[in-house]
């Protein structure tokens, strides 16, 4: 990434200040902005989140608003409520009180002498979410978003539920939000207010785990700030961006269907990331193309970036599987709408015999019942720490699935969209599951996973209402897997895995499950692109505002295993996340965090389910010093999850506040 010291136009920055809502509640801001926009308006873009200004995002947030600044732009970084230098309580995601104080703070931005009265709003996950929120809200300065790493469904797309399952990244998350949530304010910026403020975060610290649990089915919990419910409410221009190594990237396709206001979509190969420092490479000039959106929604000028093609899109080459990846070699397509125009569907088949071809499927029945250890190798949900987070060689989990496998492919195979699975199918037990896989199996037999799709089958035909599984009873299932976008190589083999279960990505059914499959039925439905609008490199190369000078007083480290007890036969998978001991060099504040995930089940016991989620939390400058350490823990019963949570917090080496969680939630929908 190229770093740029000199920027068309000087900026001054305001480290910290407040914005007075209407209630009387302040919220703590970041500014930048050219130093002559006093006297020469400029329009504004808005990052609004949870995550601390201060030190949260404070690192890319240096690369990213210095340098919209310099090209004639006012940045603004503002905390939510109950977060980071702001007051009031933080109480949950995305409510309409988050809502309602962001169309405070654009109008206020709006009002003020130094912008030109438009404004912009961009985030990447919870900012992505919020962007798309508050357009929905059509507040009348808000011209254009970018929204990355987001999604337009709550319930059906984001860390709560997949395909109707409960993901074990409810509980990741809801972990996270626990330490996070428990951050002190800086005394440097509020003065002696941080020590109240902070104890009043830590006294009414919510729960958020009991809350989502509560909600098993989309309900109007989900709706809320769900822009798929109405997205004709959105009027301002829309850039949605997003990786194939990202959860969010379905949204994107269904967006582009959907909202009728102005639109382009872009998809890289990346994790949870900006796309200018984004891994796997290759990383772009998102800040350039950013600049180009910004040019022509707030300043009026013809960048020519509504003349292209509205979806570009990274096709990727087949590749080994590795928990990481530095790079991923493939090619860029622009296309001019979603679903393209060249993609063809082709309908394959599958026999008795575990073969996966062209054409119908053979006749004939075959059944399933999977250790629940099925999963161990599917990695994270959410590749968002950059560590050993994404799929592994598949035969592991393949050990413990159905498998359908073509034949060695003369030609290429250029999949981009979604892959669906028609088939008839039936239970033995009141509960169930399905996992679908579609891999990439090489010549020396490594298995790569392409896309995935999983299913709740107690809500088969839609997420709002419970469908009674009967033992025995047959059952119609149509399942959409992710997105792909992969170019399989002439001399492999395409793979179907089928499994009754997918830990620790989904919380397991109550049953232990046997599925048996009806293969007449059964359709796979594959997306081939012609790959007629390939085109060379279409993005200038990344470039940054110098970056925070940090000093690193322990370096991070990230590990992830999967350990089997030979004698319980207990598979557990440990996920360790050390963020380090920094200090930033120009206040001198010093953040040290650290997070252990772990998940444990036995493989024919379903209730034996369990996840532990501990963090660690540090922060002080000087003598002043703030510890908070955090665990979160779930197991079930097959009428009840049971939830139990701790947090402590201490200043200095005094214990200040010790908080305690027993909770239980009925077991409704999973």
């Amino acid at each position: 990434m190229k770093t740029v010291t000199q920027l068309p136009q000087a900026i001054r920055v305001v480290e910290h200040f407040t914005i007075t809502l209407a209630d009387g509640c302040e919220l703590a801001a970041r500014m930048w902005l050219p130093r002559d926009a006093e006297t020469r308006p400029v329009p504004a873009i808005l990052e609004y989140l949870p995550y601390r200004k201060r030190d949260g995002t404070a690192v890319r947030d240096q690369l990213t608003h210095p340098y919209f600044a310099g090209h004639g732009y006012a940045c603004l970084r503002v905390d939510m409520r109950g977060c980071g230098e702001s007051d009031g309580d933080f109480v949950d995601e995305y409510l309409q009180q988050e809502q309602e104080d962001a169309l405070e703070v654009i109008a206020w931005i709006a009002a003020q002498p130094w912008c030109s009265g438009k404004v912009g709003m961009m985030g990447i996950s919870w900012g992505g979410f919020n962007s798309l929120q508050v357009a929905s809200r059509q507040p009348e300065a808000l011209k254009a978003i970018i929204t990355l790493c987001s999604t337009d469904h709550r319930y059906a797309d984001d860390i709560h539920y997949k395909g109707g399952a409960l993901l074990l990244e409810n509980l990741g998350w809801a972990g996270t939000m626990l330490s996070y949530c428990a951050a002190a304010p800086d005394p440097l910026l509020v003065g002696e207010a941080w020590r109240e403020r902070w104890l009043q975060r830590l006294e009414r610290m919510p729960l958020l785990l009991k809350t989502w649990l509560s909600h098993q089915t989309d309900d109007d919990y989900w709706r809320h700030g769900s822009i798929c419910t109405d997205y004709s409410a959105i009027k301002a221009a829309v850039y949605a961006v997003g990786g194939w190594g990202d959860a969010y990237h379905n949204a994107i396709g269904r967006m582009m269907q959907q909202l009728s206001c102005p639109k382009k979509a872009l998809i890289g190969p990346w994790a949870h990331k900006y796309p200018h420092f984004a891994v796997p490479d290759p990383a772009i000039g998102f800040l350039q193309e950013a600049l180009r959106w910004w040019d022509y929604w707030l300043k009026d000028i013809d960048t020519g970036i509504m003349a292209e093609a509205p979806v570009t899109l990274y096709l990727q080459e087949a590749v080994p599987p590795q928990a990481s990846y530095a790079k991923r070699p493939g090619v860029w397509l622009r296309d001019p709408a979603w679903s393209s125009p060249h993609v063809e569907r082709r309908q394959w088949g599958v026999s008795t015999a575990g073969e996966l071809r062209p054409g119908v499927s053979g006749t004939g029945e075959v059944s399933i019942r999977s250790p629940l250890s099925t999963g161990a190798a599917c990695g994270e949900y959410c590749v968002i720490w950059l560590g050993p987070e994404f799929p592994l060689d598949q035969r592991r989990d393949d050990a413990g699935s159905l498998v359908f496998d073509s034949q060695v492919l003369e030609r290429e195979l250029p999949l981009l969209g979604a892959p669906t699975l028609r088939l008839r199918l039936k239970c033995d037990s009141p509960s169930g599951q399905l996992a679908v896989r579609l891999n990439d199996v090489a010549p020396d037999g490594a298995v790569t996973r392409i896309s995935y799709g999983v299913l709740n089958l107690a809500l088969r035909d839609g997420y709002e209402q419970l469908q009674a599984v009967r033992p025995g009873e047959w059952m119609e299932v149509r399942l959409q897997l992710d997105d792909c976008g992969y170019r399989l190589p002439a001399g492999h083999r395409l793979r179907l895995s089928v499994s009754s279960a997918y830990f620790p990505l989904i919380w397991p059914a109550a049953d232990h499950a046997r599925l048996t499959l009806d293969l007449a039925s059964a359709t796979l439905s594959l997306p081939v692109h012609d790959l007629s609008t390939v085109v060379a490199q279409p993005f200038a190369e990344p470039e940054a505002a110098p970056p925070l000078a940090l000093s690193y007083l322990r370096s991070p480290a990230s590990s992830r295993e999967i350990i089997e007890d030979a004698m319980s036969s207990e598979v557990r998978t440990v996920i360790r996340d050390d963020f380090g001991h920094y200090r930033f060099d120009d206040h001198g504040l010093e953040v040290a965090q650290s997070c252990e995930e772990i998940y444990r089940i036995r493989p024919d016991q379903p209730l034996s389910a369990s996840g532990v989620v501990k963090w660690s939390y540090s922060a002080g400058r000087g003598d002043w010093r703030v510890r908070v350490e955090s665990e979160l823990a779930l197991t079930a019963d097959a009428g009840h999850f049971h939830i139990l949570a701790r947090q402590s917090a201490w200043e200095g080496e005094q214990l200040l506040l010790q908080r305690e969680w027993d909770e239980y939630v009925p077991r409704r929908a999973q």
